[in-house]
Parts: structure tokens; C-alpha cells; sequence
């Protein structure tokens, strides 16, 4: 479908794979324009009833491609497609199903608010990164982390930016099940194949009024991307940047 990420559907499921192993499928615009496309055609396809996020063997996601991000530090804005991306998760009525081996940092791991059961291998470990990127936290995570977890696990998780291995993330809710790396697919494919095989009107109600207030969610999207537009326009959010990208190799 785009480079980056694989996209097909079985079984009334449609599996959306982060596919850009080389750079730990570090995720790019073109990326999640290629991820909110497929949610919205599976949204307007009868034939599918749910969604399974899923990354490579090893790897979910360690997040925003630090190179984006350097560009629009330099050009002092972020692209449309990022804030499009939060949006499509969070007003998808089908339910989304992830699968996460290894890391998921940065967007990789607040995308998983989004999400209604993660599965996690026992060696998955998930960080949020956006402080020490001199950004604030986004996809409106810092709206649900407080109401998944409280607001002092939220605090340590997107604030102090402590790693959480699969054990602690599944004490503070934010993963449902642990399992062996090579079942962590075919049990994320179980549960979606429950799921479709239910009233696709009942479970698209049921997690709505779960939900909440859809409006609350879209608005913190837009107070977090306009926070961090300022951010990017701010004299150090460019050295904060290329001191993290030093780091990191």
C-alpha cells in the first residue's frame, strides 16, 4: 500500500503491519497517511470488523522518524498528516486490535491508547519519549493515560518518561495480555476474529459509550499539536533534537 507498511485483510480482520524493519519501523508521515487510509477504507468496507495493528518480529514502533522531526524543527511547523492520523484513531467505530513485539516508544506506544486489547510479548518493553524530545505528548495521551493508568502512573510514563517492561505496562493497564513473541500475532488475529464474528452495531456502540465524549478527545489533539508547533518553532527544540538523535545511535 505505501512503503512502510502492509496492509490485508482476512477473515473479516484487517491487518495493517508497520513494515520498516531497517529503521525499527520508525514511523514517517507518508506512514501514518498510508495507516489512516487503511482504517478508513476497512470503516467503509462491510467485510471487515476489525482492525490488528501489528509490527515486525522484535520491533513495534520506536516512533516519530527522528529525521521528520528535525525538518519541521527547522521549518517550525509539523505536517497535517500526523494530526489526521491521531484523529482517524480516534473516531474509528471498529474495534483495534495491537500487536506489539519488542520496543514501542514515542508514538508507538501512545498510539496504544487508542487501542481496545494489546497483546504484548514478554519481552516488549514501551516508552514514551516526547519530554526528552523537548516535545509534549501526543495522540491526546495526555487525556487517556491519566484515565487508564491515574495520574501518577500517567506522570511517570509520559512525563518522567520511565521505561515500562511488559509486566509493569500490564499492572498499569495499558497491555492486556502477555504471551510468547511468536503468539503474539495469531493471538491478536484470535481476538479480532472473536470480535467480527459479534454484531458489528453492538460492539461499535458498546465502545463508543466506552469511549466517552469523542469532541473531549479530538480537542486534545489539537491543544497537544498546537503545543508542540510552538515547541518546534522554540530556539532549542532543534539542539534538543539532534542531541537526542546523538544519543540514540
Amino acid at each position: 500500500m505505501s512503503a512502510g507498511v502492509e496492509v490485508e485483510t482476512r477473515a473479516g480482520v484487517t491487518v495493517i503491519r508497520l513494515d520498516r524493519p531497517e529503521a525499527e519501523n520508525a514511523l514517517t508521515v507518508a506512514m501514518l497517511s498510508a495507516v489512516a487510509d487503511a482504517l478508513v477504507i476497512g470503516e467503509r468496507d462491510g467485510r471487515v470488523r476489525a482492525f490488528v495493528l501489528a509490527g515486525t518480529p522484535g520491533c513495534f514502533s520506536v516512533g516519530s522518524d527522528l529525521r521528520e522531526l528535525l525538518n519541521f524543527a527547522d521549518n517550525g511547523r509539523t505536517d497535517d498528516g500526523i494530526a489526521r492520523f491521531f484523529k482517524t484513531l480516534a473516531t474509528v467505530e471498529k474495534p483495534i486490535i495491537a500487536a506489539v513485539d519488542g520496543l514501542a516508544m514515542g508514538l508507538g506506544a501512545t498510539l496504544l491508547f487508542h487501542c481496545d486489547y494489546v497483546v504484548a510479548s514478554e519481552w516488549s518493553a514501551f516508552e514514551a519519549t516526547s519530554i526528552e524530545l523537548g516535545l509534549v505528548p501526543d495522540a491526546a495521551s495526555t487525556l487517556l493515560a491519566p484515565r487508564l493508568m491515574g495520574h501518577l502512573r500517567a506522570f511517570e510514563f509520559l512525563v518522567l518518561g520511565e521505561r515500562f517492561d511488559a509486566q509493569r505496562a500490564h499492572e498499569c493497564g495499558l497491555i492486556n495480555s502477555i504471551v510468547a513473541p511468536e503468539m503474539v500475532e495469531a493471538t491478536a488475529m484470535e481476538i479480532a476474529t472473536r470480535l467480527a464474528s459479534r454484531s458489528t452495531e453492538a460492539v461499535g456502540i458498546a465502545r463508543r459509550l466506552m469511549r466517552g465524549d469523542r469532541r473531549e478527545i479530538l480537542s486534545r489533539i489539537d491543544q497537544e499539536a498546537a503545543a508542540n508547533a510552538d515547541r518546534l518553532r522554540s530556539p532549542v527544540a532543534r539542539d534538543t533534537l539532534v542531541a537526542y538523535m546523538r544519543k540514540a545511535r
